[in-house]
């Protein structure tokens, strides 16, 4: 299957929109090679701030640049502009709804093999815990154009997340993406899969250990964490009776803990939760510690078996 790079769409598409939109700038952390916004600093050098190594001041000079009517786009890695640079966002960008758009690299654990200090696994919690926030992990390099399109469009604070690694290419060109909508990759009466960013993949191989059993799933992709897609998750837990959600994030705060409110006040059923289980990761291949973590498509296959068996107890 083929891959691509989330971080490089999310470059490449910044300098389209650049060419497009003569209103955004993009400010930098010092790590332009990485969040690939060195492309647009190559493309318009007079619109593009390194700020050096100071996530909390790129935070504030967004906020700035904001208030004159500008389109900033402020790229760091995900650990760093979710918690060294938290209060800013919070109070400088969320509180007045600024038009700051937060586009970060690695996140998750992605950059494996950097240890507990670059994996932003508590970021989407975080980031979804802010009022006036839009939060959103595209799940491979055709969405990520597509996210990256709508967020600029978008009126108000969002947070976009990207991998450090390769994601296989799941979507097609042509993708119709809307903020707040998830996207149905397969239908199926026994159980529901929930995803989200990198993850989907994973859940995609869990399906075909499933057919393997004689189980038929249900997938959801979501990459819209906030404002979720309350619909669909509804009328998933009507249709099939069983949801396990799937996150390269902390279970506590993330897509599991939105599902299960979605589910608590509008429709119960038994959910499994595959994620980061409220621990620190230890540095290694991604594949191994997905392994470690039981985040694996073995995991979420057997977690679709527990949460089936639990509906047919019930």
């Amino acid at each position: 299957m083929q891959k691509g790079y989330t971080r490089e769409a999310y470059g490449e598409e910044l300098v389209e929109l650049g060419k497009q939109i003569a209103d955004i700038v993009v400010i930098e952390a010092d790590i332009s090679s990485s969040t690939k916004t060195c492309y647009f600093a190559k493309a318009f050098p007079d619109r593009f701030f390194n700020v050096g190594v100071a996530e909390q001041n790129e935070m504030m000079v967004a906020a700035g640049i904001a208030t004159t009517g500008l389109i900033p786009f402020v790229s760091t890695y995900a650990v760093f502009a979710s918690m060294r640079a938290c209060e800013q966002v919070r109070t400088f960008i969320c509180y007045p709804r600024l038009n700051v758009k937060i586009a970060v690299a690695h996140g998750g654990l992605t950059p494996c093999t950097d240890g507990v200090t670059h994996q932003a696994t508590e970021d989407l919690s975080i980031m979804r815990a802010m009022p006036n926030m839009t939060v959103i992990a595209p799940t491979d390099y055709i969405m990520t154009k597509a996210a990256v399109r709508a967020a600029a469009k978008h009126i108000g604070p969002v947070y976009l997340r990207f991998t450090r690694d390769e994601v296989p290419i799941i979507y097609e060109k042509s993708i119709d993406f809307e903020i707040g909508k998830s996207f149905k990759l397969a239908d199926g009466p026994d159980v529901t899969i929930i995803s989200i960013g990198d993850m989907t993949y994973n859940a995609l191989e869990a399906l075909e250990l499933l057919k393997k059993e004689g189980i038929s799933a249900t997938l959801i992709d979501m990459p819209t964490l906030k404002p979720l897609d309350k619909d669909a998750i509804i009328k998933a837990a009507r249709d099939t009776g069983a949801i396990v959600t799937v996150e390269d994030n902390q279970i506590n705060g993330g897509l599991g803990s939105a599902v299960a409110e979605v589910l608590t006040e509008n429709c119960p059923v038994p959910q499994k939760r595959i994620g980061i289980q409220d621990t620190f990761a230890e540095s290694g291949d991604f594949k191994l510690l997905l392994e470690k973590y039981s985040m694996s498509p073995k995991h979420i296959a057997n977690a679709a078996m527990s949460v089936i068996k639990r509906k047919v107890q019930g």
